[in-house]
């Protein structure tokens, strides 16, 4: 009976003594994919919600030449609008939602990856005949405290995409 009493005290004392789990980064990525979720519902819809973004957001321009390192809110707004001008975007697929990791410390930081599939479809003009082509992405989308989409970037063939909507495969 001595010796139950003893592992059974010796258990509880090593369980008592474990650190609790650290969860924060594994919940704030729920949140978030839920807010990367409603953006890309936005987008598809032409009618994004653009308070989902933190004031001093900051989009990487990952596009080859192009004259700057990233773009602004109100920079992305503006073509936003363009684009939805001119093109219809349709997600083909379920996005794959991943959690993403601190550059610095590779530990799990609430972050949101994406990769997904649209078809862009450039509409008709009167010289013109509606065109559509599918492009693969991959996007990734940093968040602040307060749960702000502060940074965001995608990566997919566009210069392909634009070719084949505006006949030049």
């Amino acid at each position: 009976m001595k010796q139950l009493i003893f592992y059974l005290s010796t258990i509880i004392f090593f369980i008592s003594c474990t650190a609790p789990v650290d969860n924060s980064a594994n919940l704030a990525f729920e949140k978030n994919a839920e807010t990367v979720l409603a953006n890309l519902e936005g987008w598809q819809n032409e009618n994004t919600d653009y308070s989902a973004y933190a004031d001093d957001f900051v989009m990487l321009e990952t596009g080859v030449g192009a004259e700057k390192d990233t773009i602004t809110l109100s920079e992305m707004k503006e073509t936003d609008k363009k684009m939805w001008e001119v093109y219809d975007f349709k997600m083909l697929n379920e996005p794959v939602l991943l959690p993403g990791v601190n550059a610095d410390t590779k530990k799990p930081d609430g972050s949101v990856r994406h990769y997904s599939m649209w078809k862009v479809t450039r509409s008709a003009t009167d010289s013109t005949e509606a065109k559509s082509g599918v492009i693969k992405m991959y996007e990734s989308f940093d968040f602040n405290a307060e749960g702000k989409i502060m940074y965001q970037q995608v990566y997919g063939d566009f210069t392909g995409l634009m070719m084949k909507l505006h006949g030049q495969e």
